[in-house]
């Protein structure tokens, strides 16, 4: 069963040069755990937003969300705390800007119980201490008392899940959950989700600017620049053979955990501003394949990767570029 659908979504802001999102198509079905790479500015965050109405009201949106079949594009707000509340939730990036930090964590998690679905104070603090004790908090009563500066960056991680998994939905999205962790808790977050998902037959949608973490984490991956999905592909076929331009730059400015030390190998240039469009690929700047003529005419749109099976590259020479594994790219 499909969760989450993105059909033809673009996103604009008023005074942008291009669409913050142009053009978005993915999916997240039931049981599947789905990646969103790219670097800072891409796009990813405003997607994930967009599944649950969370954009500005200045923002023109046009395509179609769809989560369990139902559109939230212009959707009112009734329709909108339906699906917050019972279908799909969101982990953040900073719990610390999450939380209300004058309130103690038992108000945080407890509230929305007794809001949204009636419970008295005793129900939704015994609930609260289940989700407390599921995100391998080590004492739920203690922390129920607590407030946010009393508990470590991935304490603090953990509350959010606890408060996302509150109502029970069969749709998460985590935005960059473990960007401001240390690398030891990170994998302790990831680890965490994982065993969360599979446990509930979660459908995840992992944002992260972090491609090997992806690849090591999700079953499928879209990677996205510039508003744009750039490269769709298993998790597995994306690591190991990547074949956009932009995918290949992403994998061989990562250092390899095991080997040689190399010298990386940076994408040249910078990311494309809200401020600044182009009238074909927006990476064909960057790109060491771009050829005038072709790449600078129109956007490219997803096309089947010749010989591969379920994937697609928006790169009018991807017939042409020879596929290279991981370590190729390193070189």
């Amino acid at each position: 069963m499909t969760l989450l659908s993105v059909e033809g979504l673009t996103v604009e802001l008023p005074g942008s040069a291009r669409p913050v999102l142009d053009a978005v198509d993915l999916s997240v079905a039931a049981g599947e755990v789905v990646g969103l790479v790219g670097e800072s500015g891409s796009g990813k965050s405003v997607t994930a937003r967009s599944a649950l109405g969370l954009l500005p009201a200045k923002a023109r949106v046009t395509g179609r969300v769809l989560v369990e079949g139902k559109d939230l594009v212009g959707a009112d707000a009734a329709h909108l705390r339906e699906v917050r509340t019972g279908v799909a939730s969101m982990v953040f990036q900073d719990p610390r800007a999450g939380i209300n930090p004058v309130r103690r964590i038992g108000d945080f998690l407890t509230e929305p119980l007794r809001l949204t679905k009636g419970w008295s104070k005793r129900q939704a603090e015994a609930r609260a201490l289940e989700l407390l004790a599921a995100v391998g908090l080590p004492d739920p009563p203690r922390h129920l008392r607590q407030y946010p500066h009393q508990l470590s960056g991935g304490m603090l991680q953990r509350v959010m899940i606890a408060g996302a998994l509150a109502g029970e939905p069969r749709l998460l999205l985590c935005d960059e959950p473990t960007t401001a962790l240390d690398v030891s808790t990170q994998a302790e977050i990831l680890a965490l989700l994982g065993g969360l998902q599979r446990e509930r037959g979660l459908g995840l949608l992992l944002i992260t600017h972090d491609i090997e973490l992806a690849a090591a984490s999700c079953d499928r991956v879209y990677v996205m620049y510039a508003g744009r999905i750039v490269e769709e592909a298993s998790a597995g076929e994306l690591f190991g053979s990547p074949r956009h331009p932009y995918t290949r730059g992403l994998l061989g400015s990562t250092p390899p955990l095991t080997g040689p030390l190399e010298r990386l190998r940076p994408v040249p240039g910078a990311p494309m501003s809200l401020a600044e469009s182009a009238p074909g690929c927006a990476f064909a700047a960057r790109c060491d394949f771009a050829e005038p003529g072709r790449c600078d005419q129109s956007p490219p749109r997803l096309l089947p990767v010749p010989g591969a099976a379920d994937r697609s590259a928006a790169c009018v020479r991807v017939a042409e570029l020879p596929p290279v594994v991981a370590t190729e790219v390193r070189s």
